[in-house]
């Protein structure tokens, strides 16, 4: 499963989607919008992104954990458009034998998403305020 979509992200459905008898371990993280940043008083996020290329990057990053990790599965879903404080950006749920693999490959995927996927995050202040962020070096 990867996914961009503009609709709510379910983590139940990450979580169905990877585990297998198999697995003794999911790890599931989720990105969640905050209602601040940098001492900035946060209302909402607006995601863009190019979608063709940021797909095909996020499948790329699944096969590479899939070949990486002892991992059994991956599912990476990211959230376009606006979303308010509390709402669910991105999730990515892994599954394994063993909680170690399924940690260290949920981190990597993650970590690796936020500096390579063309993916971009304007934030919204309370003050009527917007900037772009510049993804993480």
């Amino acid at each position: 499963m990867v996914l961009l979509q503009r609709e709510p992200i379910r983590p139940v459905d990450l979580l169905e989607a990877v585990r297998g008898d198999a697995d003794g371990a999911v790890a599931l993280f989720t990105g969640t919008v905050r209602n601040e940043s940098e001492g900035r008083a946060v209302v909402a996020l607006e995601y863009e992104a190019y979608g063709e290329m940021a797909l095909r990057q996020m499948s790329e990053l699944r096969v590479r954990a899939l070949e990486e990790h002892a991992v059994s599965d991956v599912a990476i879903v990211h959230r376009l458009g606006r979303l308010d404080v509390g709402e669910i950006s991105v999730a990515v749920a892994v599954s394994a034998a063993h909680r170690g693999a399924a940690f260290d490959a949920c981190r990597a995927v993650m970590d690796t998403l936020k500096r390579t996927v063309p993916i971009w995050k304007k934030e919204i202040f309370a003050d009527g305020a917007a900037v772009w962020v510049e993804p993480p070096g």
